[in-house]
């Protein structure tokens, strides 16, 4: 079993109290990691720690903090096999997840780097004669992250690279469910060449989280939180935040709607639908979970989905045969078999999968779903995906804003001016056009409306959720004033 410690400052070690927790393989039962489950002290020292270290990173040059995240991204990458092993026994995830996960988390610390020299400002026009004044963009502080399991290392370096790339320094929280996945970005990120506290990391006992997490949002010295995991929590986290006034970037969860028009290429649909209904078990904030499909085509498109759906097939990953490995935990699994009862109690037709064995969930289809089953709504996060038919484009649009989330959505169609008009009005933070609701690039503005969270992670739009935007002005010349 590995074992996973804190990192504070300069100094990896176990938590002031001695206590630690265990992370369970979800297939096998047997432990997976044993990690130093962090105390109130150690949150606070952490915060200390990031807090002393921020002049200097601060003060690093763009080339500087440049070179150590294109480092970071080469070790990322050096520890490809590392993090398929780690994927795997904590969170049950496949071989292609794991290094994808790898890939776009590389990717995003290159992104990361080439921003440092486009936090810019600009010279505004002043109404006062011999006034200069700028507008200029600083680092904000002491960034407090918060990152899930279940895109680890793509989720795990968002939360980090962007806050670093742009001067400020970092106290990261793992995830109780992936703590080993995420010490690893940690290690990949200091091998780059961070300095000493300015990147810390903290893990907890899953008791132990509401705790530790309010410890840390109320420190002063915590200038911004990023979270990205369920609305539930999120909303606990702005919560907290608020009291404060400290501001927070919320990704959360999703009810991605896919929507097939008339005229759409059901080859093309069915393609994308399943990759975004079924990609890493459906765990994704972006998954396809719901197929709203026009009536005139919706046979036809039943049809050839459930014959692509009942080829991928789930297994245990470590075994690497399947194209779908396991669900997160019991729990899971447990919900989503009721969900689905839910749906075919209530009328639904189960055209594909429905089983499961253990944590292993088959990729599961459910067509004639309506609002009166609980599927309609609440999020699944698992290999299950609804199917309901809109008899014209109007009550599509109806069907796919029938939700309190906002994240991902997708549209399909051959007329891409009426496709283009269905997406904008489509409620919600992202839209692909002929292509899957799964889809991210670093460069991208990424986030989500209503439920789904608030502000934007990627680009020019990250730059300015983790900087402090100020009005500098300087005077060449004789001031008058009326008093």
């Amino acid at each position: 079993m590995e074992k996973c410690a804190l990192l504070i400052g300069a100094e990896s070690r176990m938590s002031t109290s001695g206590k630690t927790f265990e992370r369970m393989n979800p297939i096998s039962g047997e432990p997976a990691t044993l990690a130093a489950a962090a105390s109130v002290e150690d949150a606070q020292q952490a915060v200390l720690s990031a807090a002393k270290a921020f002049p200097d990173w601060s003060a690093t040059s763009p080339g500087e903090r440049r070179k150590i995240l294109m480092e970071a991204s080469k070790a990322l990458l050096a520890h490809a096999d590392d993090f398929v092993s780690a994927m795997a026994d904590e969170i049950g995830a496949t071989e292609i997840w794991a290094r994808f996960n790898v890939g776009l988390a590389s990717d995003m610390l290159l992104e990361a780097a080439a921003i440092t020299t486009h936090i810019t400002g600009e010279i505004i026009p002043s109404n006062r004669p011999g006034s200069t004044a700028m507008a200029v963009r600083q680092p904000a502080g002491v960034v407090f992250s918060l990152a899930p399991w279940n895109a680890p290392v793509i989720l795990g370096v968002r939360s980090l690279a962007l806050p670093l790339a742009c001067g400020n320094t970092v106290v990261m929280k793992s995830s109780e469910l992936c703590p080993r996945t995420h010490r690893l970005i940690v290690d990949s990120l200091l091998e780059g060449g961070i300095p000493q506290g300015a990147l810390n990391l903290l893990s907890n006992a899953p008791d132990d989280a509401a705790e530790i997490v309010e410890a840390v949002i109320a420190n002063p010295a915590v200038r911004r939180v990023n979270f990205t995991g369920s609305t539930r929590v999120g909303r606990i986290i702005a919560e907290l935040a608020g009291r404060h006034l400290t501001p927070v970037l919320l990704e959360l969860g999703g009810k991605a709607p896919m929507v097939v028009l008339e005229d759409a290429d059901i080859a093309a649909a069915v393609a994308g639908g399943a990759f975004g209904a079924f990609m890493n078990q459906g765990q994704i904030c972006m998954s396809t979970e719901r197929i709203v499909v026009h009536e005139a085509i919706a046979d036809e498109f039943v049809s050839a989905f459930t014959k692509k759906v009942k080829t991928m097939k789930a297994g245990d990953p470590r075994k690497g045969k399947t194209p779908l490995g396991s669900v997160v935990d019991q729990t899971a699994a447990e919900r989503i078999s009721g969900l689905i009862a839910d749906a075919v109690d209530k009328g639904a037709n189960l055209v594909a999968g429905g089983s499961s064995q253990g944590t292993i969930v088959e990729a599961t289809v459910l067509d004639k779903v309506t609002s009166a089953m609980r599927i309609y709504k609440e999020e699944s996060f698992g290999p299950v995906v609804s199917i309901i038919r809109a008899g014209s484009d109007d009550e599509a649009v109806r069907i796919a804003n029938d939700t309190e989330y906002g994240l991902s959505a997708a549209i399909y169609g051959r007329d891409f001016n009426h496709a283009l008009a269905i997406a904008k009005r489509i409620e919600s933070g992202i839209c692909h056009i002929n292509g899957p609701t799964v889809h991210d690039e670093a460069q991208m503005p990424f986030g989500g409306v209503k439920a789904s969270g608030y502000g934007r992670f990627g680009g020019q739009a990250g730059i300015s959720e983790f900087t402090e935007l100020r009005w500098i002005t300087f005077q060449d010349g004789d001031l008058h004033y009326p008093i």
